[in-house]
């Protein structure tokens, strides 16, 4: 199997995949059905996704496993399916992947709120990541992508329960999207320093808002810590309805493809897509940066950054789960 701790050391970004959610239901996954119970239900489906951001010229794939933790899968009835799902999700990439591109078991948020906010301990989170970090493990997957995070005890969580769980090396990336910060308030700077600190091997953004703001909060990392090793995997721009029917992402693999040199520049080492991202937006990134070489010394511009504005509980539980309905969809 490929070597990711090897891949970062050689030259070149690695060209990581696009959306998951939105892919799947091109292909028939019903609205609102969790895409991971197609790895059970319909896991050529799944296997001819992979396949389709390989073909687009991924380095890596991200397994259908975003809510594959068990607590989100009770949401679903699903819970007791908890482990074979998500090997599962891990044997079918692996068998699309072969032993040339990267299998990177995706883990997102369990959809249960911290201590002290909600009742979620620190360590019950801890077993819930670990278990679902095993799965992926034996379904044959080369790292675990902690992902679309917002809280930071979470993210902590979910990447001590990958290291108890596993050998494989851990990347992490949370969302900065309420102006400049995560939905639980966290900054950039904040979350680049603690995470980083726990031997993960990357640490970025991902989903988000715009662009531009993905690329304000790499900025932002990269200022606070010069060495840490970055991943991105921003959003196609923010949805808008289309007849009340389709999300519609209005970002084109163009301006996708001139923001890869911009978080190039910023010395990104694993780059794809998020939320609205499709395989023609992949292209066009590996076009964009064939050959590209990172500038010795990252020379990042001061940026100036909105002032946060201020939720109540209820209104950043909402937006939080309209965040994770989005991402898996």
């Amino acid at each position: 199997m490929p070597d990711l701790k090897q891949k970062l050391a050689e030259p070149g970004v690695i060209i990581l995949d696009g959306a998951t959610g939105t892919q799947l239901q091109k292909m028939g996954l019903p609205a609102g059905m969790a895409p991971e119970l197609w790895n059970l239900q319909n896991p050529e489906a799944v296997k001819k996704h992979y396949q389709a951001y390989i073909e687009a010229g991924s380095d890596a794939v991200l397994t259908n496993s975003f809510g594959g933790t068990r607590p989100r899968l009770d949401m679903e009835g699903s819970g007791h399916l908890t482990h074979e799902i998500n090997v599962a999700a891990a044997r079918l990439a692996r068998e699309v992947a072969g032993d040339k591109v990267l299998v990177l078991g995706s883990m997102g948020p369990t959809g249960l709120l911290m201590e002290p906010m909600g009742e979620l301990t620190y360590e019950k989170a801890v077993e819930f990541f670990a278990e679902q970090a095993a799965g992926l493990a034996e379904g044959g997957a080369d790292g675990i992508h902690i992902e679309t995070m917002s809280d930071l005890s979470e993210a902590k969580a979910a990447i001590e329960g990958a290291q108890r769980a596993t050998t494989l090396p851990v990347t992490v990336t949370m969302s900065f999207d309420m102006h400049g910060r995560t939905m639980m308030g966290v900054r950039p700077e904040e979350a680049v320093r603690e995470l980083w600190a726990m031997n993960v091997l990357a640490v970025g953004v991902n989903c988000g808002r715009t662009l531009e703001e993905n690329l304000v909060a790499v900025t932002a990392m990269r200022r606070a810590a010069p060495d840490v090793t970055l991943i991105a995997k921003p959003n196609a721009g923010l949805p808008r309805m289309e007849g009340m029917v389709e999300a519609v992402y209005d970002v084109t693999p163009e301006v996708m493809a001139d923001y890869a040199l911009k978080f190039g520049a910023q010395g990104v080492k694993l780059l794809g897509g998020c939320c609205g991202s499709d395989p023609s937006h992949i292209t066009a990134i590996k076009a964009a940066l064939k050959g590209f070489e990172p500038p010795a010394l990252v020379e990042v511009a001061v940026v100036e950054t909105a002032t946060p504005v201020t939720a109540n509980g209820n209104d950043r539980e909402e937006r939080r789960r309209r965040r994770m309905r989005i991402c898996e969809g």
